[in-house]
């Protein structure tokens, strides 16, 4: 597709680090990706070796650990492991996600005691805000922080939390004024070690099932007010300047996914043969292909804007929201005829696509859905 290709918002430090990380995931991803998905979490030896690759919290700043760099050597590695659709390391939402949070918010100390070991691998974490009865509304949870003397006691339950599993810290979002609904909700970190937390089954997902993905269970569940995230009832101002990144995130793996498949899909028709000739040949089958073609270059050229913007700092929530909505709406309907044209073999797990089909459904729930994506941008129409 080289034809309808521009040039990309990379700069030369980033793609050198781009055949670094490819390397990593040949050698420490993809061997080992099959028996993690039976297990339905990645292993902690895999955490530890990507921190000595500097891989984890590459754009945190060098003072805590983290690489020095920018959103540009994340996004290299969303692309790499969304090309070979390494669904399992949770690095993206660890270093991308999570980090930013301590970053921006965290005090000094909180800064100097979970960073570094972040970005070795030794702590690993995750962001619990999804809930049983409050999804993309976060103003509807109900879990709670009830301040006590110096401490604060947290009860309620999270589920569909990344990493949730394996996390060592876990970012807490619970109402600490819930009379004043969202303006009462500030965040909260809390260590695996405390009393009081448990978690639940391994979610049984229809895809992603290398991805660690728990219920969390919090019951009075004491930590110090020191473990306060910034400060108190302004989580939601907190989570509303943080996820447009989440969501550039997930537009970026939408749209590296599409080019993978339509490559994919491409190879299969040129070497599959029906009625004695090549189901590339076929009309239907060229013209799909050509469609999605010039499809998918007008989704990354926007995407490719949308990455370009928030490397200066410009890119807004609306902007995010756009690029998040387009991306994996276009991907769910490109996913479908890739499968259809690879006829019954794109219904199994043994060829990329039907893998691509189950995994990437999910796009268009998590990280605000696309129902909350058309919300967001329809208040600056």
């Amino acid at each position: 597709m080289s034809f309808l290709s521009f040039p990309r918002p990379y700069r030369d430090d980033h793609e050198i680090f781009r055949e670094s990380v490819r390397r990593f995931i040949a050698d420490e991803i993809l061997p080992h990706h099959e028996e993690w998905e039976r297990q339905h979490r990645v292993s902690r030896d895999a955490w530890l070796k990507a921190g000595q690759m500097g891989l984890l919290l590459c754009a945190a700043p060098e003072e805590y650990g983290g690489g020095g760099g920018d959103f540009g050597h994340s996004a290299v590695i969303i692309e790499e492991l969304s090309r070979v659709g390494a669904t399992g390391p949770g690095f993206p939402l660890h270093s991308d996600v999570v980090a930013p949070y301590l970053v921006n918010y965290g005090t000094e100390a909180q800064k100097q005691e979970w960073l570094p070991k972040m970005a070795r691998g030794e702590a690993i974490t995750a962001i619990a805000m999804t809930e049983p009865g409050a999804g993309s509304d976060l103003a509807a949870i109900k879990t709670t922080a009830k301040k006590d003397g110096d401490d604060y006691v947290i009860n309620g339950q999270k589920t569909f939390i990344t990493n949730g599993h394996n996390a060592d810290l876990i970012i807490v979002v619970a109402k600490t004024t819930p009379e004043a609904g969202r303006r009462g909700v500030s965040l909260f970190l809390v260590e695996a070690t405390r009393e009081g937390f448990s978690r639940g089954r391994s979610i049984e997902k229809i895809g992603q099932h290398a991805q660690d993905t728990a219920e969390l269970f919090f019951e009075n569940v004491r930590v110090p007010a020191s473990n306060m995230l910034g400060e108190a009832d302004k989580g939601f101002r907190y989570l509303m300047g943080e996820l447009a990144q989440e969501r550039m995130v997930i537009a970026l793996r939408a749209a590296v996914t599409l080019e993978a498949m339509h490559e994919a899909t491409l190879n299969y028709t040129r070497e599959r043969k029906v009625f004695g000739q090549q189901v590339f040949e076929f009309q239907t089958a060229k013209y799909r292909l050509a469609e999605a073609a010039a499809e998918i270059a007008m989704c990354r050229t926007w995407i490719d804007r949308c990455l370009d913007a928030h490397l200066r700092r410009e890119l807004t929530p609306e902007m995010a929201a756009a690029a998040k909505l387009t991306s994996t709406e276009m991907l769910g309907k490109w996913l479908d005829i890739f499968l259809q044209l690879h006829g019954g073999y794109g219904y199994t797990r043994e060829y990329p696509i039907g893998r691509a089909w189950t995994d990437c459904r999910v796009l268009r729930i998590y990280g605000g859905s696309s129902e909350i994506m058309r919300e967001i941008i329809s208040r600056k129409l």
